[in-house]
């Protein structure tokens, strides 16, 4: 069959439908780039907010629309959330809950009989390996980095939170499953790993016997055997890592990414202990500045809500003096949204739309302020970018523009010549200007002679 896998949400949704996709073709399917040369299309959807939800049925209206013909699996935290409306959304014939999400190739398999036509079947290449047209049609081979699901599940109960309802107890990936995962990545080309999880900072602790393992050790595993240049965190709570954890920076500066996205939710104790969140602001504080003091050049992202029940004018104002104080460089902002099955959907005090809307809006203003503070920094610096995608062609001068990540996740932008492929090549740039959160730079000259 041909298939197209579509999501929207966190990086752990985008991690399931890479190995949703990968395990498809290993059985024979064609994994194709646009919907519209599907004959399945697999949707990973997203509950974390009302408009996630929103977002989830358009999305799922989006694609039966550019190709009625298809058949749509829905899957995800909304079609475990709510799998009747998912079920009467036009096209789709499938709805799989997440505790079905990794048997998709098996609850696909008897639509193969009838859809499957001679362009579809599983060809020889002349070594005798199966092809089944995944590097001629997916644009993974043309990606740079790949979210690696290492842990799924919470084991916390945050009363804003229907995720980890919806996902269940914490359960983790053995860790040499996950290292030699990483290594066959490296091996098909791929520069930099993303661990990502519900909880990530919980990894291994629910393994058993001999297998318990912990974050901190899954890291030094993956930096000890394997090749990745790039490892990279995505959000981590701000607590139970291990001691120590941040000296994981100084044996491996060059490949451990300094960058951290440490969801706060909320900026005063009052606030944080209504949400049931396992940090107060003082511990916080003490983290970043034990981040701040053992990595250099480190980039702070964070999650914040706004307007949640109870939130009296006082604490928005202390929340946004603690926010500017941690000098956030970036933050996903959310105003409350009352969850059915959660406890802060029962709260008293629910706050009205239109005063979340303003709180949001000043929390927007402080946020930016702090994030190009800390963006200015870098200008005139020189750090590697891992470019990515293809070099635009410029209309107005020659050449091509490209763009890449530095390692503290920073957006880069070049000028390259027209002739040169920097598509997944770490290379040295000086940031020379900053405009908006996206850096202007100059590949070093040197560079660019040597790149074939």
């Amino acid at each position: 069959m041909r298939i197209f896998v579509d999501q929207i949400g966190c990086r752990l949704n985008f991690s399931e439908m890479e190995t949703v996709a990968s395990r498809l073709a290993a059985v024979g399917h064609t994994i194709v780039a646009e919907p519209e040369a599907a004959q399945v299309i697999i949707f990973n959807s997203c509950a974390v907010t009302a408009g996630a939800e929103r977002d989830s049925r358009k999305r799922v209206a989006a694609l039966h629309r550019a190709n009625p013909a298809a058949r749509i699996a829905v899957t995800g935290c909304w079609a475990t959330l709510r799998p009747q409306q998912a079920k009467q959304l036009p096209g789709v014939a499938l709805v799989a809950d997440n505790s079905r999400k990794e048997m998709l190739a098996t609850l696909l398999e008897p639509w193969s009989a009838e859809l499957d036509d001679p362009e579809t079947l599983v060809r020889m290449q002349p070594d005798g390996v199966p092809f089944t047209g995944l590097a001629e049609s997916h644009p993974s081979p043309r990606r740079t980095r790949a979210f690696i699901k290492v842990q799924d599940g919470c084991n916390n109960r945050c009363t804003f939170c229907i995720v980890t309802t919806l996902r269940g107890e914490s359960r983790s990936r053995p860790l040499r499953e996950v290292v030699d995962e990483v290594q066959r990545l490296v091996e098909a080309g791929l520069m930099e790993a993303v661990l990502t999880g519900v909880h990530l900072g919980s990894y291994g602790r629910d393994l058993p016997g001999e297998q318990r393992s912990d974050l901190k050790e899954l890291i030094a595993a993956l930096l000890t055997d394997t090749d990745i240049p790039r490892l990279r965190l995505s959000s981590l709570e701000p607590w139970e890592l291990a001691e120590g954890f941040f000296d994981l920076w100084a044996q491996w500066p060059e490949r451990l990414c300094p960058h951290l996205h440490l969801p706060l939710q909320a900026g005063t104790d009052r606030q944080l202990r209504a949400m049931a969140r396992r940090c107060t602001t003082a511990s916080f504080r003490r983290l970043v500045h034990e981040a701040r003091a053992a990595i250099p050049d480190l980039i702070l992202t964070t999650d914040l809500i706004v307007g949640f029940p109870g939130e009296s004018e006082q604490d928005f104002e202390d929340g946004l003096a603690f926010v500017e104080e941690m000098r956030f460089a970036h933050a996903h902002l959310f105003p409350f949204s009352p969850r059915e099955g959660t406890a802060a959907a029962r709260f008293p005090d629910q706050i009205p739309t239109e005063v979340k809307r303003a709180r949001l809006q000043r929390m927007q203003q402080v946020v930016a302020a702090t994030g190009q503070a800390e963006r200015a920094r870098f200008i005139g610096m020189t750090r590697l970018v891992l470019f990515e995608g293809e070099g635009r062609p410029l209309t107005d001068q020659e050449g091509r523009l490209w763009s890449g990540l530095t390692d503290n996740y920073l957006r880069v932008s070049v000028v390259a010549p027209a002739h040169l492929d920097l598509h997944n090549r770490l290379l040295p740039v000086r940031m020379s200007s900053l405009e908006g959160e996206i850096f202007h730079g100059e590949l070093l000259e040197s560079v660019a002679e040597s790149i074939p």
